[in-house]
């Protein structure tokens, strides 16, 4: 076998270098993908989307495969949570999210709540929106509707005063810790 044949089986056997590209890919604050300006339509193109996705310490998104990988626009976040539901009263309470990809999370040590000011161009008008945090750095946005669901489940308070619930042995304050 010749030298050169070898070299080009040792390059057949070694995976190159991910190529980055341009997907034209952004995703809307009601957590629709879109793709060169287009609703994404299928759900299961979107789901497998949503597999690859990650987001670098900076807040930039990529969807990231073996062989490319590439920047896309998220308005707010990638996914809004649009149901939960509740087992359980107090410090014994297992409260589950679905998101809009039909994906449960259990809130609790790995999917916590949180709040995140949005800026607006009136101080006043300025708000506070509850968000989950996903595995991988991802979050979810909580829809209007299922953040009043959780705040009708709201059933202590912590030192402070401030109500909230439990989730799976972790107390949940339902306000922003700078209010």
């Amino acid at each position: 076998m010749k030298s050169a044949d070898k070299t080009t089986k040792a390059d057949c056997d070694t995976p190159s270098s991910p190529v980055q590209r341009d997907f034209h890919m952004r995703i809307d604050q009601e957590g629709r993908w879109y793709h060169e300006g287009d609703l994404i339509k299928r759900i299961e193109l979107v789901k497998l989307f949503a597999r690859v996705l990650s987001v670098d310490e900076a807040g930039q998104h990529w969807l990231r495969t073996p062989i490319e990988y590439g920047q896309i626009e998220v308005e707010d976040a990638p996914f809004v949570i649009t149901a939960l539901t509740s087992a359980g009263k107090r410090e014994q309470r297992v409260i589950k999210a679905s998101d809009n990809l039909g994906r449960d999370y259990t809130i609790g040590p790995d999917t916590r709540l949180f709040f995140k000011n949005q800026a607006a161009k009136d101080a006043a008008l300025a708000e506070s929106r509850p968000y989950l945090r996903l595995p991988a750095g991802l979050v979810a946005r909580l829809s209007r509707p299922v953040w009043y669901e959780l705040a009708d489940l709201a059933d202590d308070k912590d030192d402070k005063g401030v109500p909230g619930l439990w989730s799976s042995g972790i107390f949940f304050a339902l306000q922003p810790e700078n209010l």
